[in-house]
């Protein structure tokens, strides 16, 4: 009789005793590992994608239902330039190249290579490693001041892609991965979400896949407390979603003992701990609707692409490729690859699937063929194992990390003298200075239907970035200053014009400003001072401290 039982078991993929050691484990087929891991890629592309035309827009306000976007098929192809797809895609790579226990010094190289524009804790992180700082000090709160937030929880969704029902492998993942950019609570929202996919492959109740998820992260963590209270508000408030929003607002947003270590810029909150809520959210309130999940997830507002897509994969992973509506997938574009990657869809999925096969071989599971030559995971069963907690705002002291000579040779270079470089092949005679690294500055093949455009970005809210230079003014002729200027998406930012260093004209560059092709022609009459040698200086001056990158497709004078 228990022999029937246990193979009864098996043959649904649940727990089951296993050899003389009684250790449980779970089995899945190789088949449905791939169908569901498939799915969790489209739940966060569509997250992301759905949302995408929202970010930022609402900070401390629900999202109005009827300013939410509605789903059309042929969004899903928006997905190939998103940063929270991309930066996965370079753990991924690494992880192919040298294997499953790649080593953190040589992931740091490999990120500190990407060449895809990055924010916030992953740009600081990224820059810190190509000046020579190697991990995990690279993510320090001593050189990073974003070290919570979103970052690693935005990208983390890899880790239980591939460590389905192994939280440890999440674990170690995440305090490899993870601390390329983050420390202390910005990590452990990273394990926490690849710990809920990894949950996500045996069992369907998101309740249960939250609870088991927290048990990876430590529970004297800010961002444990975080995942408790909204467990919580739920039982209190569970068919007023918006009832438990005003909570997590009232405590992670106003209080600021909950984003200490954090771009804090007033109403604009990209910390872990409330963007992991509005993932919660959206799991929790959703209820299971797939369209519902990624909708309430996106309308608490703040980085309301990640969040959907965080929240969408986890629940997508439950069901399976198989059980999702043909509109999340039908429009896909598989030859296409993702910005600064090696992958296109099906690669993507390949890659996963020979991780994930390492990841159980590694976690002490195995392989199995049944009679008819179909695959299956055996899964040891094992309890999280943490390490000590870590908090930003009491770090523990740095490990002096640094790079060796023979390693910086491996790092590509960047910063300011390749811009500058990039801005004597555009623009000759011009010179750059105070040019921040967020959004990744430099050289862009094409921006908006116009090749060879240069990207800047202010050093600062208050300090902006500037290309000068001298001009001879010719007497007795028309003289004119054009720029051919244009902005990011959803951003904008000022051009200020000054001659001998006295300002002349402002002008705002954004989406209300720019012409029907995304850009705008700013000139500027020199004729006054014909005759004369000026210095001219074009400021890119930052408006309100979000997406001001300037992008030029054209300085001259005529």
């Amino acid at each position: 009789m228990k022999s029937f039982i246990i193979t009864l078991i098996l043959a649904v993929g649940l727990l089951n005793l296993t050899g003389c050691t009684g250790e449980k484990t779970r089995k899945i087929s190789v088949k449905e590992y791939r169908d569901k891991m498939k799915a969790g890629w489209i739940g966060q592309i569509a997250g992301v994608c759905w949302g995408g035309p929202t970010e930022f827009r609402w900070r401390t306000k629900i999202i109005p239902a009827d300013q939410m976007p509605q789903w059309k098929p042929e969004m899903i192809n928006d997905a190939f330039g998103q940063d929270d797809l991309y930066t996965e895609m370079t753990f991924l790579r690494s992880m192919e190249q040298y294997g499953l226990d790649v080593s953190l010094r040589q992931a740091g190289i490999d990120f500190a290579n990407s060449g895809y524009p990055l924010w916030h804790a992953n740009n600081e992180g990224r820059n810190n490693l190509r000046s020579g700082i190697a991990p995990p000090d690279c993510s320090h709160p001593k050189y990073n001041v974003h070290a919570d937030d979103i970052d690693y929880q935005i990208e983390a969704d890899f880790s239980g892609l591939i460590a389905p029902s192994m939280p440890n492998t999440v674990i170690a993942l995440g305090e490899k991965f993870g601390r390329l950019m983050n420390y202390g609570d910005g990590v452990y929202a990273g394990i926490f979400v690849g710990a809920m996919y990894a949950e996500a492959f045996f069992e369907k109740d998101v309740v249960k896949i939250i609870t088991k998820a927290l048990e990876a992260i430590p529970e004297d963590s800010q961002y444990a407390e975080m995942v408790r209270d909204l467990l919580q508000w739920y039982t209190e408030e569970p068919d007023d979603w918006e009832a438990t929003w005003q909570k997590i607002e009232a405590k992670y947003h106003d209080n600021p003992d909950y984003r200490r270590v954090t771009c804090n810029a007033g109403d604009f909150n990209i910390d872990a701990k409330i963007n992991g809520a509005y993932i919660l959210m959206g799991l929790l309130y959703g209820k299971g609707d797939l369209d519902q999940t990624i909708i309430i997830s996106t309308r608490c507002g703040q980085d309301s692409d990640c969040n959907p897509s965080n929240a969408a994969g986890v629940l997508f992973t439950t069901l399976g490729f198989s059980q999702l509506p043909p509109r999340f997938s039908e429009k896909l574009d598989e030859t296409r690859k993702f910005s600064h990657t090696e992958y296109n869809f099906p690669m993507l999925l390949d890659v996963c699937e020979n991780l994930a096969r390492q990841a159980v071989v590694k976690e002490g599971g195995r392989i199995e063929k049944d009679s008819d030559g179909e695959e299956y995971f055996v899964i040891p069963v094992r309890k999280p194992v943490l390490s000590p907690t870590m908090k930003s705002w009491e770090p523990l002291p740095e490990e002096g990390s640094r790079f060796t000579e023979e390693e910086l040779a491996t790092i590509a270079p960047h910063g300011f003298r390749e811009i500058q470089q990039a801005v004597d092949k555009l623009f000759e005679g011009w010179k750059i200075s105070n040019v921040g690294q967020d959004m990744d500055p430099g050289y862009r093949e094409s921006y908006r239907g116009k090749k060879d455009v240069l990207m800047t970005h202010p050093q600062s809210r208050e300090t902006p970035c500037t290309l000068a230079r001298e001009i001879e003014v010719p007497g007795a002729k028309k003289t004119v200053l054009k720029a051919l200027v244009s902005c990011h998406d959803g951003g904008d930012w000022e051009l200020v014009i000054r001659i001998n260093g006295d300002v002349k004209k402002t002008v705002t560059v954004g989406e209300k400003t720019i012409g029907a092709d995304g850009w705008m022609e700013v000139n500027y009459d020199l004729t006054p001072f014909a005759g004369k040698t000026v210095t001219v200086e074009l400021d890119n001056k930052a408006n309100g401290w979000s997406w001001e990158a300037g992008y030029w497709a054209g300085i001259e004078v005529k």
